[in-house]
């Protein structure tokens, strides 16, 4: 790291900002006036990029919900069935594809990119920080999209797994007897990666970005989108079994992915482990429950 964005990143440590003027952010172009140089500094943009993105994730979402006719606890439901039902589709095509991976990709977005909030913000300090010194810095808002793109990987690869799925329920009737035990084994298995390694050193690498940037901290936008990428992947590692709940409780189920949403969010704030395991055993707890829950709707009765 250069010396003088190592002095700035202390200065970020200490508190130290000290106020200059004539520095411009890279990475976006702003215009002129009062409106330019409010949205150039780093930490508006950050802050407009986390609200304004989830915010239209989360609106797209509601828009879907509204249109699904989809029960909130109907477990183990597909919004492709509702897609189906809605356009007139008879059976799954892309253009209904397509309109699952958006599902997916506004989940993503509006679930994510709040809990991403403290590494980008932290991103945004530091550049700022570097910004008054005269430095170049590049726009938090290339460091999200890095994040994003990783993310809308999980999502595509999420819609083609939910179209198999909503195709083979179609197909074979006796695949709904059977979602009840996919959906407590989705719910187990998402409580057991919260005890595992990678889980937790991913989670440590989300709650402290800060020796992240100090130590591979880049001034050019292809280095920052790079820095986006592996913070994506550090946060893929940390939540992709816990946003796969979503297939057991129903991708449209808007209680569920702001409760999970929340979640997420706090697990990243609050240090220790002692979240991290209650979540887990809650989860386990849950999974045991539906499974057994199932075995009883299908016991036969004299």
């Amino acid at each position: 790291m250069p010396r003088d964005i190592r002095a700035a990143c202390d200065a970020v440590c200490k508190g130290t900002m000290t106020e200059t003027t004539g520095n411009d952010i890279h990475g976006l172009p702003f215009g002129s006036g009062r409106l330019g140089r409010i949205l150039a500094r780093p930490r508006t943009v950050a802050w407009l990029s986390v609200v304004l993105l989830a915010s239209l994730g989360w609106a797209y979402l509601a828009a879907l919900a509204g249109r699904s006719n989809q029960s909130a606890d109907a477990t183990g439901s597909l919004l492709a069935q509702a897609l189906c039902q809605a356009l007139p589709i008879s059976e799954l095509d892309p253009w209904t594809c397509a309109l699952v991976f958006s599902m997916w990709v506004a989940m993503t977005v509006a679930m994510m990119l709040p809990s991403a909030a403290p590494m980008i913000l932290t991103y945004a300090e530091i550049a700022e920080t570097a910004m008054r010194k005269g430095e170049r810095i590049i726009s938090p808002l290339v460091l999200a999209t890095g994040y994003t793109v990783v993310w809308l990987g999980f999502a595509a690869i999420a819609a083609v797994a939910q179209t198999a799925i909503t195709q083979t329920a179609m197909k074979d009737p006796g695949a709904v007897t059977a979602s009840g035990l996919l959906s407590g084994a989705t719910f187990i298995g998402a409580g057991w990666y919260q005890f595992s390694a990678l889980k937790h050193a991913c989670l440590t690498r989300c709650q402290h970005p800060f020796p992240f940037f100090f130590v591979n901290w880049a001034s050019t936008a292809a280095g920052v989108f790079r820095l986006g990428i592996r913070q994506g992947l550090y946060c893929l590692g940390c939540c992709w079994a816990m946003m796969l709940v979503m297939f057991a409780v129903g991708s449209m189920n808007i209680a569920w992915m702001a409760l999970l949403a929340t979640v997420m969010a706090i697990e990243k704030i609050v240090l220790g482990r002692r979240l991290t395991t209650a979540i887990g055993t809650a989860l386990i707890l849950g999974g045991i429950a539906v499974v057994g829950g199932s075995f009883i709707a299908h016991w036969p009765r004299v």
